[in-house]
């Protein structure tokens, strides 16, 4: 009787979600899956080989990634954590300030509205502020962590011209200022270089 045998991969899926497709450039449906070698008999898979590993199909364009790819943020997870990682920056910086100064509120609110947080008015300010502060910590590590130095370096930019709105900085607003920036992923002397070109910037020394 003739055998025909042959070498053929077998794979079983994991889990499904949505991730960041590069290759699409946007949100996509994936299915994680792994592997196994298996010697077929006519066809049939019958004995099990060594793994081939694990991986990342996007149901879209049907590109394959290493698994590491599903810690990156998706688009939504990543405007999601834009709002709430500015909203924390300026309240931060809005606590050690006046909080009830207009200028200074009307500056964080256009700065929260112009990240896509459209709805965004006094009474979300208000309640923001009286969250804990420590609440706000782990939101504004998270939005950092997806910046660029000149993006993170900007936004600091943005919380320091808050502080201005209601007059020159004071030393617990420039150690704020320090500390946000530790917290976006930066490093003291870029804080440092960020407080002073923006007090500059604003006619400030």
């Amino acid at each position: 009787m003739l055998f025909i045998w042959g070498l053929r991969v077998v794979y079983r899926t994991l889990g499904q979600g949505v991730f960041f497709c590069r290759r699409c450039g946007g949100d996509r449906e994936y299915r994680h899956r792994a592997g196994r070698r298996f010697i077929t008999v006519f066809f049939i898979p019958l004995i099990p080989l060594a793994k081939t590993g694990e991986h990342v199909q996007c149901l879209t364009c049907k590109t394959r990634y290493v698994t590491e790819v599903l810690k990156l943020p998706t688009t939504v997870g990543m405007q999601l954590a834009l709002g709430a990682g500015m909203r924390a920056l300026v309240v931060a910086m809005l606590r050690v300030g006046d909080p009830s100064h207009p200028l200074a509120r009307r500056r964080a609110i256009d700065a929260v509205v112009a990240t896509g947080e459209r709805g965004y008015d006094e009474a979300d300010l208000d309640a923001d502020l009286e969250e804990p502060a420590e609440t706000g910590v782990g939101r504004i590590v998270a939005f950092g962590g997806q910046l660029l130095v000149e993006a993170k370096e900007w936004y600091l930019a943005e919380a320091i011209r808050i502080a201005l709105a209601d007059g020159p900085l004071t030393g617990p607003e420039r150690a704020a200022a320090v500390q946000l920036a530790t917290a976006l992923g930066m490093t003291q002397a870029q804080a440092i270089g960020v407080i002073a070109l923006t007090g500059q910037n604003a006619g400030q020394n």
